[in-house]
């Protein structure tokens, strides 16, 4: 089943975010099998992250909730907030707009 999780960064959390990547990014690779897609949350200027989020593809709510607290941003404090939802894909398109 598919989830959605949604982490809020805390407050300037940016350097804490740079120092955590690596981590949480080892975490994502290591899942490979469970991300289906993920990336970060921009500023409306796009210069800034105000967070991440990720479609996970795990048993259940509680699957959904353990893999999200064994994420290193959520684990060392760089997400303040955690939101997760379940998710049905209506459509895809990974194609590049012409924007």
């Amino acid at each position: 089943m598919l989830f959605v999780i949604i982490g809020h960064d805390a407050p300037n959390a940016l350097e804490h975010r740079m120092k955590v990547r690596p981590l949480h990014l080892e975490y994502i690779k290591q899942q490979a099998a469970v991300v289906k897609l993920g990336g970060a949350l921009l500023t409306d200027d796009s210069q800034g992250m105000l967070g991440s989020m990720l479609i996970i593809d795990v048993a259940d709510k509680a699957a959904a909730e353990e893999w999200s607290k064994n994420d290193p941003y959520r684990r060392e404090g760089v997400f303040v907030t955690v939101e997760i939802r379940p998710f049905r894909a209506a459509t895809v398109n990974m194609a590049p707009s012409s924007h």
